[in-house]
């Protein structure tokens, strides 16, 4: 049994900055890409970041391009999201994302993903 732990959400002002964690436990990190995703009020779950299972590889979507960077640290079984210059549309949850084991690329779908973290809450004000 895979399991995801996000930690990191919080309140923070416009231009602002976070960095979010996800902790996976329960198989060999190192064999699957990893992702993010968000959830905004009232949206659909999209695409944030991904990393491919030795970090070579990464993606972001357009909005993220430039403000956020995804790292993993398999040594540690972590994968991180550092935020900056937020902005208030990137108010959402945050959900860490792992792909079956042996997926190694990146992929920008959550049908990609097997296994998800219960979400950490991100709330930007203007």
């Amino acid at each position: 049994q895979v399991q995801l732990v996000e930690s990191g959400g919080g309140l923070v002002q416009a231009g602002g900055s976070l960095r979010l964690s996800c902790a996976a436990s329960g198989r060999t990190f190192s064999d699957s890409a990893m992702g993010w995703f968000r959830q905004g009020p009232g949206k659909e779950r999209e695409f944030v970041a991904a990393i491919s299972s030795l970090g070579g590889s990464t993606d972001y979507t357009d909005s993220a391009k430039g403000r956020f960077t995804i790292s993993r640290n398999n040594a540690k079984n972590t994968v991180s999201l550092q935020m900056n210059s937020l902005k208030p549309e990137d108010t959402a949850v945050y959900y860490c994302a792992a792909r079956r084991l042996t997926c190694r690329v990146p992929s920008t779908t959550p049908s990609g993903y097997g296994y998800w973290g219960q979400g950490t809450k991100v709330t930007i004000s203007s």
